[in-house]
């Protein structure tokens, strides 16, 4: 059973800056790969990155290339997106998930934070 917990969302101008954060419980936090989603209001789910159980291998929605950064850290069960140059369109709830291995399903997801960027 793995628990995760985002936070570090808010409210940032156009052009600004984020760094969300999702912690996880449980001992094989590094066994998982990690993703973060978002959900706009009236709008489907989607993906936003990806990374793999070591950290090694990443990757982003075509959308958000270039401006955000997903990391982990497995000595502290967390995982980070790091959202710059922030445009309105980003306005979302954003979630962290975990995928076995390496899965394309994920397994488990976090409640979601709120990231609202102004214009």
């Amino acid at each position: 059973q793995v628990q995760l917990v985002e936070s570090g969302g808010g409210l940032v101008q156009a052009g600004g800056s984020l760094r969300l954060s999702c912690a996880a419980s449980g001992r094989t936090f590094s066994s998982y790969a990690m993703g973060w989603f978002r959900q706009a209001p009236g709008k489907e789910r989607e993906f936003v990155a990806r990374i793999s159980w070591s950290g090694r291998s990443t990757y982003y929605a075509d959308s958000v290339k270039g401006r955000f950064t997903i990391s982990r850290d497995n000595a502290k069960n967390t995982v980070y997106l790091q959202m710059n140059s922030l445009k309105p369109e980003d306005t979302a709830v954003y979630f962290c998930a975990a995928a076995f291995g390496g899965s394309e399903s994920y397994n488990y997801w976090g409640q979601g934070t709120q990231v609202t960027v102004s214009s």
